[in-house]
């Protein structure tokens, strides 16, 4: 029995002592040594913020119409003789200049009436007045006479009948000037509705036409951008410091700049956009020098407005491009080390943003974006950065990398 146990311990104890042997060996060996390499700082392009008295601009946009925009409707009844050579669609309607005319004839001939019956009015009241002298004449005591022993009844109908002819030549007169058919401003024809030879009702709708004295644009207000011009609702402008308004458009391949004034802002807020609207006038948006390349402010354009409001003075200004998502931005601290702030902004452009708090000026901001940023990573920072590196379509990039850059720095708060 005994012999049994030691052949089966034996080799087991031989194992078991090779083994020890063995992790004895390792750990006597001398150890490699452990290389850390360094983390490389992450290279970025930086701007500083910068302290400056910077006017608000404020950008809104909206469409060009006419101001006063009219339909010719014919006021008498008959054929249409002739028709100007300016009233066809688009054409230039001079103030006063006749576009249609209704054949006259039938006008003049009651015009003709009207003045013959003035007349026979003019000679009847006459013979009514010096009958009523007569009569006067032949009274022994004319205080105590009665009116119609005076003729004074018939005197008043003749001068009745002579009011009435009068009035009716007014009308006939009046006919017949509707028969030429104008505007009382210049302008452009919209559409034309009728042609020669066309027998017309008074009603019957023979057109439109605008003023190209005046055009306007309608533009959209929200809250920040009324706080940006300073102006209360219901503001109408005084004429004497004009609010000028930069209007641009892209017009045959061609960026187009024209200038305007607002003057008015709506007294009441829209219920669906919660905006309120303001009115910007072009005076002759038609005329050759209204644009630098001669181009009208055409209705119907759509057009960008740019107005220049309140200034902030001592203001904290960095690039539009430092600003991220959740109004953060990307600060390098002394140490060389991204510093993920959370700002104030007081107002924001396609170019630059105002910050109230967050950010000192002569700080540095991350302009260039950053793939996986983290608080504290250590930074290179490229200052003066060319204009064609950061481009205003790395917006959305920004907004989706400093999203996990937000989350980080929340939970290291």
């Amino acid at each position: 029995m005994k012999g049994i146990i030691i052949k089966v311990v034996a080799p087991i104890a031989i194992v078991l002592v090779g083994f020890g042997a063995v992790k004895l060996l390792e750990a006597s060996k001398p150890q490699p040594e452990k290389k850390t390499e360094a983390i490389r700082p992450v290279s970025v392009y930086v701007e500083r913020a910068k302290q400056s008295n910077v006017p608000l601009l404020v950008s809104t946009q909206g469409e060009v119409r006419a101001r006063t925009e009219v339909a010719l409707v014919a006021q008498v009844a008959g054929r249409i003789k002739s028709i100007s050579s300016e009233f066809t669609e688009g054409g230039i309607v001079t103030s006063g200049i006749a576009l249609i005319s209704i054949e006259d004839t039938d006008y003049k001939l009651a015009l003709s009436q009207a003045q013959a019956a003035v007349a026979a009015a003019e000679v009847e009241l006459q013979e009514a007045l010096a009958t009523a002298d007569v009569a006067r004449k032949q009274l022994i005591n004319p205080a105590k006479a009665s009116p119609l022993a005076l003729k004074k009844p018939q005197v008043a109908q003749a001068r009745a009948r002579l009011e009435a002819a009068r009035a009716s030549l007014s009308l006939a007169e009046l006919n017949l000037a509707r028969t030429q058919i104008s505007l009382p401003f210049n302008g452009r024809v919209i559409e034309k509705s009728v042609d020669i030879g066309q027998y017309v009702t008074p009603g019957t709708s023979l057109g439109r036409a605008f003023s190209t004295n005046i055009v306007e644009v309608r533009v959209p207000l929200d809250d920040d951008e009324l706080a940006s011009l300073d102006l209360p609702i219901g503001f109408i402008a005084d004429g004497k410091d004009p609010l000028i308004v930069n209007l641009s458009a892209l017009v045959a391949g061609k960026m187009q700049y024209w200038q305007g004034e607002l003057v008015r802002l709506d007294a009441s807020v829209d219920s669906q956009t919660r905006s309120v609207y303001g009115q910007v006038e072009v005076r002759s948006p038609y005329d050759e020098n209204v644009s630098q390349n001669n181009m009208p402010l055409a209705v119907g354009l759509y057009v960008k407005a740019e107005i220049q409001g309140r200034k902030i003075n001592n203001a904290t200004v960095i690039p539009r491009d430092a600003l991220r998502a959740g109004n953060n931005v990307f600060v390098i601290d002394s140490e060389e080390r991204l510093d993920i702030r959370q700002v104030k902004v007081a107002h924001s452009s396609p170019t630059m943003a105002i910050i109230d708090s967050g950010v000192q000026p002569d700080e540095r901001v991350i302009v260039s974006s950053i793939r996986n940023p983290i608080p504290g990573m250590r930074i290179s920072a490229l200052e003066n950065s060319p204009a064609n590196t950061v481009k205003k379509n790395d917006k959305k990039k920004n907004e989706k990398t400093d999203t996990k850059a937000v989350a980080i720095a929340g939970g290291l708060e």
